[in-house]
């Protein structure tokens, strides 16, 4: 049986997605993810920010300068199938998300960060991304593509939360 988070839509949704990459030819990475987005069936790409050099956060000390953006699309897919067509697109590029893996450099990063309003909590799928308000290399980019959005856990907008964690 399919849930709200599998079942696919007859309806485009929109969804919000995190790109990052700080290992080898970091802006390739991200094309190719575009790419590959792109030419997935039931996904339509609406809108990209501009790609930000920021610092690594957490993880092992050493890391070199990540590479982010966030997209916009419109999909039909469901979240759990739009969340799994992400981890394919970084496994192509040698993504490793095991444990060892987990906080360590990488090629590629993408992360479901908005599915409509969905508000869903399930195991390795939990929307919105518990984690995307209190990242500032998100939110400078998500503010190129929706300044006004209320974030759901915080009730601030991007660019107020944004403000915030920048200390402006």
């Amino acid at each position: 049986m399919t849930g709200p988070s599998t079942a696919p839509s007859t309806e485009w949704v929109h969804a919000t997605v995190a790109l990052g990459s700080n290992l080898g030819p970091r802006r390739e990475h991200l094309n190719f993810a575009l790419a590959a987005l792109e030419r997935t069936p039931g996904v339509t790409l609406i809108a990209v920010s501009s790609f930000l050099e920021t610092a690594p956060v957490g993880g092992p000390a050493g890391q070199g300068p990540y590479l982010n953006g966030v997209i916009r699309i419109e999909t039909t897919l469901g979240a759990r199938d739009l969340l799994e067509r992400l981890l394919a697109i970084e496994s192509e590029r040698g993504r490793d998300r095991t444990e060892a893996g987990r906080w360590a450099a990488r090629t590629l990063d993408l992360d479901l960060i908005f599915y409509g309003a969905l508000e869903i909590d399930e195991p390795g799928l939990v929307l919105p991304h518990p984690r995307a308000e209190d990242r500032a290399f998100v939110l400078r980019p998500l503010a190129e593509l929706e300044p006004g959005r209320v974030l759901p856990r915080c009730g601030r907008t991007v660019s107020e939360r944004l403000a915030e964690l920048e200390g402006v």
